[in-house]
Protein backbone atom coordinates (compact mmCIF):
# COMPACT_ATOMS: atom_id res chain seq x y z
CA UNK A 1 0.00 0.00 0.00
CA UNK A 2 3.09 2.32 0.53
CA UNK A 3 3.69 4.98 -2.26
CA UNK A 4 7.07 6.23 -2.43
CA UNK A 5 8.33 8.88 -1.31
CA UNK A 6 6.66 12.09 -2.57
CA UNK A 7 6.87 15.99 -1.47
CA UNK A 8 6.42 18.98 -3.15
CA UNK A 9 8.85 21.15 -2.02
CA UNK A 10 7.27 24.52 -0.70
CA UNK A 11 9.79 27.66 0.10
CA UNK A 12 9.46 29.26 3.31
CA UNK A 13 8.25 32.58 4.08
CA UNK A 14 9.87 33.95 7.04
CA UNK A 15 9.43 37.07 9.09
CA UNK A 16 12.00 39.86 8.05
CA UNK A 17 13.93 41.55 10.86
CA UNK A 18 12.97 40.95 13.73
CA UNK A 19 15.74 40.27 16.51
CA UNK A 20 15.37 38.67 19.44
CA UNK A 21 17.65 37.23 22.22
CA UNK A 22 16.55 33.77 23.48
CA UNK A 23 15.52 33.00 27.22
CA UNK A 24 15.90 30.41 28.92
CA UNK A 25 14.01 28.80 31.67
CA UNK A 26 14.00 26.84 34.90
CA UNK A 27 17.58 26.53 36.25
CA UNK A 28 19.73 23.75 34.63
CA UNK A 29 21.29 26.53 32.55
CA UNK A 30 21.48 30.20 30.79
CA UNK A 31 21.71 30.39 27.14
CA UNK A 32 23.56 34.12 27.84
CA UNK A 33 21.94 36.56 25.51
CA UNK A 34 24.48 37.06 22.66
CA UNK A 35 22.69 34.80 19.71
CA UNK A 36 19.42 35.93 18.01
CA UNK A 37 16.45 34.67 16.01
CA UNK A 38 16.16 37.00 13.03
CA UNK A 39 13.21 34.97 11.14
CA UNK A 40 15.69 35.09 8.33
CA UNK A 41 17.86 32.22 8.12
CA UNK A 42 20.63 31.64 10.46
CA UNK A 43 24.29 33.33 9.51
CA UNK A 44 26.28 32.80 12.40
CA UNK A 45 29.30 30.25 12.14
CA UNK A 46 29.10 27.09 11.23
CA UNK A 47 27.52 24.75 13.99
CA UNK A 48 26.47 21.19 14.50
CA UNK A 49 22.70 20.84 15.98
CA UNK A 50 21.85 17.36 17.91
CA UNK A 51 18.69 16.58 17.08
CA UNK A 52 16.54 13.51 19.03
CA UNK A 53 13.16 11.70 17.62
CA UNK A 54 11.50 9.32 18.49
CA UNK A 55 11.01 8.17 15.15
CA UNK A 56 11.89 4.46 14.91
CA UNK A 57 9.54 2.63 12.93
CA UNK A 58 7.67 2.52 9.86
CA UNK A 59 8.06 5.34 6.94
CA UNK A 60 9.64 7.87 9.38
CA UNK A 61 13.01 6.57 9.41
CA UNK A 62 13.35 6.65 5.84
CA UNK A 63 11.89 10.50 5.12
CA UNK A 64 13.73 11.79 8.33
CA UNK A 65 17.15 11.52 7.13
CA UNK A 66 16.11 12.28 3.45
CA UNK A 67 14.39 15.39 4.93
CA UNK A 68 17.86 16.36 7.13
CA UNK A 69 20.28 15.46 3.82
CA UNK A 70 18.28 18.34 1.79
CA UNK A 71 18.03 20.45 4.77
CA UNK A 72 22.05 19.54 5.03
CA UNK A 73 22.55 20.22 1.80
CA UNK A 74 20.87 23.51 1.38
CA UNK A 75 22.67 25.20 4.59
CA UNK A 76 26.36 25.23 4.72
CA UNK A 77 26.66 26.61 8.20
CA UNK A 78 24.55 23.93 9.63
CA UNK A 79 24.75 20.06 10.00
CA UNK A 80 22.00 18.33 11.56
CA UNK A 81 23.00 15.04 13.59
CA UNK A 82 19.82 12.64 13.54
CA UNK A 83 19.56 10.98 16.69
CA UNK A 84 16.70 8.38 16.71
CA UNK A 85 15.64 6.37 19.80
CA UNK A 86 12.39 5.05 21.33
CA UNK A 87 10.13 7.83 22.44
CA UNK A 88 9.95 6.42 26.20
CA UNK A 89 14.10 5.85 26.07
CA UNK A 90 13.51 10.36 25.28
CA UNK A 91 11.96 11.40 28.59
CA UNK A 92 14.21 8.82 30.68
CA UNK A 93 17.75 10.34 28.99
CA UNK A 94 16.38 13.94 28.36
CA UNK A 95 16.33 15.09 32.27
CA UNK A 96 20.03 13.89 33.00
CA UNK A 97 21.21 14.91 29.62
CA UNK A 98 20.34 18.30 29.63
CA UNK A 99 21.28 18.99 33.27
CA UNK A 100 24.75 17.86 32.04
CA UNK A 101 24.97 20.08 28.82
CA UNK A 102 24.74 16.73 26.79
CA UNK A 103 20.86 17.03 26.05
CA UNK A 104 19.89 18.08 22.23
CA UNK A 105 19.56 21.18 20.71
CA UNK A 106 16.16 20.14 19.33
CA UNK A 107 14.08 17.55 19.84
CA UNK A 108 10.32 16.65 19.12
CA UNK A 109 7.82 15.60 21.77
CA UNK A 110 3.89 14.59 22.09
CA UNK A 111 1.81 17.03 23.23
CA UNK A 112 1.60 15.30 26.53
CA UNK A 113 5.01 15.58 27.68
CA UNK A 114 5.83 19.21 26.63
CA UNK A 115 4.51 20.91 30.03
CA UNK A 116 6.41 18.33 31.89
CA UNK A 117 9.64 19.06 30.19
CA UNK A 118 9.21 22.45 30.41
CA UNK A 119 8.17 22.18 34.51
CA UNK A 120 11.68 20.46 34.83
CA UNK A 121 13.34 23.18 33.51
CA UNK A 122 14.31 21.11 30.25
CA UNK A 123 13.33 23.77 27.58
CA UNK A 124 13.87 27.19 26.16
CA UNK A 125 11.13 29.57 26.50
CA UNK A 126 9.96 29.59 22.69
CA UNK A 127 7.34 32.66 22.63
CA UNK A 128 10.24 34.84 21.19
CA UNK A 129 11.31 32.48 18.92
CA UNK A 130 7.74 31.67 17.65
CA UNK A 131 6.97 35.74 16.84
CA UNK A 132 10.52 36.04 14.92
CA UNK A 133 9.65 32.56 12.45
CA UNK A 134 6.04 34.29 12.19
CA UNK A 135 4.18 32.02 13.54
CA UNK A 136 0.97 32.30 15.25
CA UNK A 137 -2.00 29.77 16.75
CA UNK A 138 -3.85 30.38 13.37
CA UNK A 139 -1.05 28.54 11.38
CA UNK A 140 -2.07 25.62 13.12
CA UNK A 141 -5.35 23.79 14.09
CA UNK A 142 -7.48 25.18 17.21
CA UNK A 143 -6.18 24.59 20.31
CA UNK A 144 -2.69 23.01 19.53
CA UNK A 145 -0.39 25.86 20.26
CA UNK A 146 -1.99 25.35 23.52
CA UNK A 147 -0.47 22.12 23.85
CA UNK A 148 2.64 23.26 23.51
CA UNK A 149 2.20 25.65 26.08
CA UNK A 150 3.11 26.17 30.42
CA UNK A 151 2.29 28.34 32.78
CA UNK A 152 1.70 31.15 29.79
CA UNK A 153 4.37 30.56 28.18
CA UNK A 154 5.12 28.76 24.69
CA UNK A 155 7.31 25.52 24.93
CA UNK A 156 6.81 23.70 21.33
CA UNK A 157 5.86 24.40 18.17
CA UNK A 158 3.83 22.20 16.13
CA UNK A 159 5.01 19.46 13.84
CA UNK A 160 1.95 16.85 13.58
CA UNK A 161 -1.34 15.48 14.08
CA UNK A 162 -2.67 11.96 14.29
CA UNK A 163 -6.40 12.36 14.77
CA UNK A 164 -9.10 8.92 15.00
CA UNK A 165 -10.86 7.37 12.38
CA UNK A 166 -13.42 4.85 11.54
CA UNK A 167 -11.54 2.12 9.67
CA UNK A 168 -13.77 -0.40 7.57
CA UNK A 169 -13.32 -3.60 5.91
CA UNK A 170 -15.84 -3.74 2.90
CA UNK A 171 -15.83 -7.17 2.26
CA UNK A 172 -16.84 -8.22 5.59
CA UNK A 173 -20.08 -5.36 4.94
CA UNK A 174 -20.44 -7.20 1.51
CA UNK A 175 -20.61 -10.59 3.03
CA UNK A 176 -23.19 -9.26 5.32
CA UNK A 177 -25.46 -7.27 2.93
CA UNK A 178 -24.31 -4.24 3.37
CA UNK A 179 -23.74 -1.43 0.88
CA UNK A 180 -20.42 -0.01 1.61
CA UNK A 181 -21.07 3.17 -0.38
CA UNK A 182 -22.99 3.92 2.49
CA UNK A 183 -21.16 4.98 5.80
CA UNK A 184 -22.29 5.51 9.58
CA UNK A 185 -22.10 8.94 10.15
CA UNK A 186 -24.26 8.86 13.80
CA UNK A 187 -25.41 6.25 16.22
CA UNK A 188 -28.64 5.43 14.66
CA UNK A 189 -26.82 4.52 11.15
CA UNK A 190 -23.75 2.69 13.32
CA UNK A 191 -25.95 0.65 15.46
CA UNK A 192 -28.22 -0.20 12.40
CA UNK A 193 -25.29 -1.28 10.08
CA UNK A 194 -23.85 -3.29 13.75
CA UNK A 195 -27.45 -4.78 14.13
CA UNK A 196 -27.41 -6.12 10.81
CA UNK A 197 -23.63 -7.23 11.13
CA UNK A 198 -24.79 -9.72 14.29
CA UNK A 199 -27.66 -10.68 12.25
CA UNK A 200 -25.27 -11.75 9.58
CA UNK A 201 -23.43 -13.28 12.19
CA UNK A 202 -20.19 -10.62 12.54
CA UNK A 203 -19.36 -8.82 15.38
CA UNK A 204 -18.90 -5.63 14.03
CA UNK A 205 -16.86 -3.73 16.62
CA UNK A 206 -14.65 -5.32 18.97
CA UNK A 207 -13.66 -2.96 21.96
CA UNK A 208 -10.40 -3.25 23.47
CA UNK A 209 -9.09 -1.90 26.88
CA UNK A 210 -5.63 -0.98 25.69
CA UNK A 211 -4.85 2.98 25.48
CA UNK A 212 -4.23 1.71 21.58
CA UNK A 213 -6.63 2.10 20.97
CA UNK A 214 -10.09 1.36 23.60
CA UNK A 215 -8.88 4.63 25.78
CA UNK A 216 -9.12 6.90 22.47
CA UNK A 217 -12.56 5.52 21.76
CA UNK A 218 -13.53 6.47 25.07
CA UNK A 219 -12.15 10.34 24.96
CA UNK A 220 -13.83 10.60 21.80
CA UNK A 221 -16.89 9.49 23.04
CA UNK A 222 -16.34 11.40 25.96
CA UNK A 223 -15.89 14.47 24.20
CA UNK A 224 -19.12 13.79 21.72
CA UNK A 225 -21.47 13.48 24.99
CA UNK A 226 -20.21 16.84 26.34
CA UNK A 227 -17.96 15.86 28.94
CA UNK A 228 -13.87 16.71 29.12
CA UNK A 229 -11.25 14.49 31.01
CA UNK A 230 -10.09 17.14 33.61
CA UNK A 231 -11.39 20.66 35.27
CA UNK A 232 -10.42 23.63 33.51
CA UNK A 233 -7.07 24.11 35.55
CA UNK A 234 -6.40 20.27 35.33
CA UNK A 235 -6.72 20.37 39.48
CA UNK A 236 -9.15 17.30 39.54
CA UNK A 237 -10.41 14.59 36.86
CA UNK A 238 -13.76 15.21 35.47
CA UNK A 239 -14.06 11.88 33.39
CA UNK A 240 -16.18 10.50 35.47
CA UNK A 241 -18.72 12.55 35.40
CA UNK A 242 -22.53 11.48 33.44
CA UNK A 243 -21.00 12.31 29.73
CA UNK A 244 -17.89 9.86 30.41
CA UNK A 245 -20.39 7.22 31.95
CA UNK A 246 -22.55 7.50 28.70
CA UNK A 247 -19.58 7.04 26.59
CA UNK A 248 -17.77 4.31 28.98
CA UNK A 249 -21.35 2.29 28.96
CA UNK A 250 -21.61 2.39 24.99
CA UNK A 251 -18.80 1.00 24.84
CA UNK A 252 -19.24 -1.72 27.43
CA UNK A 253 -22.69 -2.34 25.91
CA UNK A 254 -21.41 -3.49 22.32
CA UNK A 255 -19.78 -6.22 24.15
CA UNK A 256 -23.34 -6.87 26.17
CA UNK A 257 -25.04 -7.19 23.50
CA UNK A 258 -22.83 -9.06 21.54
CA UNK A 259 -22.03 -6.51 19.12
CA UNK A 260 -17.96 -7.42 20.49
CA UNK A 261 -16.83 -10.33 21.83
CA UNK A 262 -15.57 -10.05 25.46
CA UNK A 263 -11.80 -10.09 26.29
CA UNK A 264 -10.10 -8.56 23.20
CA UNK A 265 -6.62 -8.64 23.65
CA UNK A 266 -4.04 -5.44 22.53
CA UNK A 267 -4.24 -4.70 18.56
CA UNK A 268 -6.76 -7.54 18.65
CA UNK A 269 -9.49 -5.27 16.63
CA UNK A 270 -7.48 -4.55 14.24
CA UNK A 271 -5.59 -7.48 13.56
CA UNK A 272 -9.29 -9.45 13.42
CA UNK A 273 -10.07 -6.55 11.17
CA UNK A 274 -6.95 -7.27 8.83
CA UNK A 275 -8.53 -10.68 9.12
CA UNK A 276 -11.81 -10.28 8.12
CA UNK A 277 -13.59 -10.99 11.15
CA UNK A 278 -15.08 -7.68 12.07
CA UNK A 279 -15.92 -4.53 10.08
CA UNK A 280 -15.03 -1.46 12.40
CA UNK A 281 -12.37 -0.22 14.06
CA UNK A 282 -11.50 2.72 15.59
CA UNK A 283 -8.19 3.91 14.80
CA UNK A 284 -5.08 6.30 14.50
CA UNK A 285 -4.63 7.58 11.01
CA UNK A 286 -1.19 5.74 11.34
CA UNK A 287 -3.01 2.85 10.06
CA UNK A 288 -3.05 4.15 6.61
CA UNK A 289 0.57 3.10 6.56
CA UNK A 290 -0.35 -0.76 7.65
CA UNK A 291 0.77 -2.78 5.00
CA UNK A 292 -2.00 -5.55 6.08
CA UNK A 293 -4.39 -3.21 4.65
CA UNK A 294 -2.99 -3.87 0.70
CA UNK A 295 -4.94 -7.63 0.97
CA UNK A 296 -8.44 -6.05 1.42
CA UNK A 297 -11.18 -3.57 0.11
CA UNK A 298 -11.24 -1.14 3.01
CA UNK A 299 -12.20 2.64 3.98
CA UNK A 300 -11.61 5.25 6.39
CA UNK A 301 -13.58 7.70 7.19
CA UNK A 302 -14.47 10.08 10.64
CA UNK A 303 -15.51 8.24 13.62
CA UNK A 304 -19.43 8.48 13.76
CA UNK A 305 -20.98 10.98 16.07
CA UNK A 306 -22.60 8.65 18.93
CA UNK A 307 -22.88 11.72 21.50
CA UNK A 308 -24.49 15.17 21.39
CA UNK A 309 -21.68 16.81 19.49
CA UNK A 310 -19.13 15.81 17.20
CA UNK A 311 -15.89 15.13 18.67
CA UNK A 312 -12.45 13.08 17.90
CA UNK A 313 -9.16 12.26 19.80
CA UNK A 314 -6.01 13.43 18.07
CA UNK A 315 -2.63 13.40 19.50
CA UNK A 316 0.03 15.90 18.19
CA UNK A 317 3.93 16.29 18.56
CA UNK A 318 5.86 19.56 18.62
CA UNK A 319 9.21 20.84 18.59
CA UNK A 320 11.06 21.92 21.30
CA UNK A 321 14.14 23.81 21.90
CA UNK A 322 16.78 22.72 25.22
CA UNK A 323 18.05 24.64 27.85
CA UNK A 324 21.15 22.42 27.90
CA UNK A 325 23.66 23.88 30.63
CA UNK A 326 25.90 26.40 28.78
CA UNK A 327 24.12 25.60 25.56
CA UNK A 328 25.35 27.67 22.62
CA UNK A 329 22.93 30.49 21.59
CA UNK A 330 24.40 29.96 18.02
CA UNK A 331 22.89 26.64 18.06
CA UNK A 332 19.50 27.67 19.15
CA UNK A 333 19.12 29.91 16.47
CA UNK A 334 20.42 27.40 13.91
CA UNK A 335 17.97 25.11 15.28
CA UNK A 336 14.73 27.48 14.98
CA UNK A 337 15.85 27.71 11.38
CA UNK A 338 15.92 23.96 11.18
CA UNK A 339 12.24 23.64 12.51
CA UNK A 340 11.21 26.33 10.22
CA UNK A 341 12.30 24.79 7.26
CA UNK A 342 11.23 21.20 8.15
CA UNK A 343 7.09 22.74 8.43
CA UNK A 344 7.50 24.55 5.31
CA UNK A 345 8.71 21.19 3.58
CA UNK A 346 6.25 18.72 5.76
CA UNK A 347 3.99 17.70 3.08
CA UNK A 348 5.88 14.14 2.10
CA UNK A 349 5.56 13.31 6.03
CA UNK A 350 2.12 12.25 5.65
CA UNK A 351 3.88 9.52 4.21
CA UNK A 352 4.30 8.05 7.54
CA UNK A 353 0.79 8.29 8.77
CA UNK A 354 0.85 11.68 10.35
CA UNK A 355 -0.42 15.05 9.11
CA UNK A 356 1.58 18.33 8.74
CA UNK A 357 0.35 20.66 11.50
CA UNK A 358 1.12 23.60 9.44
CA UNK A 359 -2.47 24.91 8.09
CA UNK A 360 -0.44 26.03 4.68
CA UNK A 361 1.03 22.44 3.97
CA UNK A 362 -1.75 20.62 5.24
CA UNK A 363 -4.31 22.40 3.32
CA UNK A 364 -2.50 22.25 0.09
CA UNK A 365 -4.86 20.44 -3.00
CA UNK A 366 -1.85 18.36 -3.19
CA UNK A 367 -1.66 16.96 -0.21
CA UNK A 368 -5.25 14.66 -0.86
CA UNK A 369 -4.32 14.32 -4.57
CA UNK A 370 -1.40 12.59 -3.12
CA UNK A 371 -2.48 11.04 -0.40
CA UNK A 372 -6.56 10.39 -0.66
CA UNK A 373 -6.72 8.09 1.92
CA UNK A 374 -5.98 11.02 4.51
CA UNK A 375 -9.19 13.15 3.63
CA UNK A 376 -11.72 11.63 6.48
CA UNK A 377 -8.65 12.53 8.82
CA UNK A 378 -8.22 15.86 7.43
CA UNK A 379 -12.11 17.08 7.76
CA UNK A 380 -12.01 15.74 11.57
CA UNK A 381 -9.25 18.38 12.87
CA UNK A 382 -11.86 21.49 13.08
CA UNK A 383 -13.82 19.33 16.09
CA UNK A 384 -10.70 17.27 17.53
CA UNK A 385 -9.52 17.23 20.65
CA UNK A 386 -6.02 17.41 21.68
CA UNK A 387 -3.96 16.01 24.85
CA UNK A 388 -4.55 17.77 27.74
CA UNK A 389 -1.26 20.03 29.04
CA UNK A 390 0.18 20.13 32.50
CA UNK A 391 3.16 18.68 34.27
CA UNK A 392 3.05 14.51 35.30
CA UNK A 393 -0.32 14.67 33.21
CA UNK A 394 0.45 11.15 31.62
CA UNK A 395 0.72 9.34 35.53
CA UNK A 396 -2.99 10.68 35.86
CA UNK A 397 -4.16 9.59 32.55
CA UNK A 398 -3.09 6.05 32.98
CA UNK A 399 -6.33 5.69 35.64
CA UNK A 400 -7.93 6.54 32.72
CA UNK A 401 -7.30 3.42 30.83
CA UNK A 402 -7.42 1.20 34.30
CA UNK A 403 -11.27 2.57 34.02
CA UNK A 404 -11.65 1.55 30.84
CA UNK A 405 -9.86 -2.12 31.42
CA UNK A 406 -12.17 -3.45 34.35
CA UNK A 407 -15.37 -1.74 32.34
CA UNK A 408 -14.53 -3.79 29.09
CA UNK A 409 -13.70 -7.08 31.37
CA UNK A 410 -16.52 -7.01 33.41
CA UNK A 411 -14.80 -6.24 36.76
CA UNK A 412 -16.86 -3.07 37.77
CA UNK A 413 -19.86 -1.39 35.92
CA UNK A 414 -19.10 1.85 34.16
CA UNK A 415 -19.47 4.30 36.71
CA UNK A 416 -17.84 2.70 39.81
CA UNK A 417 -14.60 2.15 37.32
CA UNK A 418 -14.72 6.08 36.58
CA UNK A 419 -15.35 7.09 39.85
CA UNK A 420 -12.32 5.03 41.57
CA UNK A 421 -10.21 5.50 38.42
CA UNK A 422 -10.86 9.49 39.07
CA UNK A 423 -10.28 9.11 42.65
CA UNK A 424 -6.84 8.33 42.02
CA UNK A 425 -6.39 10.68 39.46
CA UNK A 426 -7.03 13.26 41.92
CA UNK A 427 -4.49 12.05 44.31
CA UNK A 428 -1.67 12.47 41.23
CA UNK A 429 -3.12 15.47 40.19
CA UNK A 430 -2.79 16.83 43.87
CA UNK A 431 0.86 15.63 43.80
CA UNK A 432 1.83 17.38 40.92
CA UNK A 433 0.34 20.28 41.63
CA UNK A 434 2.97 20.33 44.52
CA UNK A 435 5.23 18.67 42.44
CA UNK A 436 5.70 21.58 39.91
CA UNK A 437 4.09 24.06 41.64
CA UNK A 438 0.95 24.93 39.26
Amino acid sequence: MKKGFARKTLAATLALGVGLALTACGSSGSTGGGATVTGEDYDGPKVEISFWNGWTGGAAPVLVPKLIEKFNSEHDNIVVKNVPQEWGDISKKLPLAVKAGKGPDVAVAHGDDIATYAAQGLLLEADDIVDALGYSADDFPEGLMEAGSYADNQYGIPWSVTPLGLYINNDVLKAAGLDPAVVPTDKDSYMKALDALKTAGIQGEWVDGYVFTGTFEFESLLWQFGGDLYNEDVSKATFNSDAGVQALTHMTDLIKNGYSPANVAQDGNIKGLLAGKTAFNWNGIWQTTNEGFSSIDWTAVPVPQIGTEKAVWSSSTHWMFLNNKGQDENKTAASATFVKWMNANSAGWAETGELPAANEIRNDPSLVQTYPRLEPFLEQLEYAHFETSAPGITAANAFITTALNEAVTGKKDPKQALDDAAKKADEVLKQNKTKYGD
